[in-house]
């Protein structure tokens, strides 16, 4: 097995693409180590000293480390723990898996959720997925969308000028009613 990595903007986070999939459908993101016992891969790369946070998409695992932590030190451990998951059969997930956009009842604006929501997983979710990261929505009130940032996206320097210069403008060009773009923490 052949598993490259790839740097993302947010330099304590590195993407590794296994050549196999990872998640059927959506993402799963992971914090903490108590948050990852839904996944048997997530719990053996909580396992690799310094690790922070895991995030799965599709077809790649991001892994966040500790500021102090150097890449070269842990690196191989965590390409290590990939291996040996891949390896073992097990799945990478335990019972329901996956995530994506949270669902509330919308009332009026439920057509403009819509919009929104087609505009984050046509031209958003792609693009940050490239970064080893993703975006979801959690709410629209008042002309301010509310989107969490996951993987990658979570934590790194360019995370504020992605949603105000890059996703405010978008959502704005296309949807009038969008006043504003804010991230929440979950």
């Amino acid at each position: 097995m052949f598993i490259q990595t790839e740097s993302t903007p947010n330099p304590a986070t590195l993407k590794f693409l296994p050549g196999q999939p990872v998640m059927d459908l959506g993402t799963a993101d992971f914090t903490t180590a108590e948050a990852a016992q839904t996944s048997p891969l997530a719990t053996r790369l909580f396992g690799v000293e310094g690790v922070t946070g895991v995030f799965f998409g599709t077809d790649f695992v991001t892994v966040t480390k500790d500021e102090p932590v150097e890449w070269d030190h842990i690196k191989p451990s965590i390409l290590g723990a990939i291996m040996e998951h891949y390896q073992s059969g097990a799945p990478i997930m335990e019972g329901d898996a996956g995530s994506g956009h949270t669902d509330v009842d919308h009332g009026e604006d439920t057509v403009i959720v819509g919009q929104i929501k087609e505009l984050l997983d046509t031209r958003v979710r792609p693009a940050v997925a490239q970064d080893g990261g993703d975006i979801t929505f959690h709410g629209f009130d008042r002309g301010v969308v509310y989107l969490h940032m996951k993987g990658a996206c979570a934590g790194c320097p360019s995370s504020t000028l992605t949603l105000k210069m890059g996703i405010e403008n978008l959502l704005r060009h296309y949807i009038p009613e969008v006043l504003e773009v804010r991230p929440v923490a979950v």
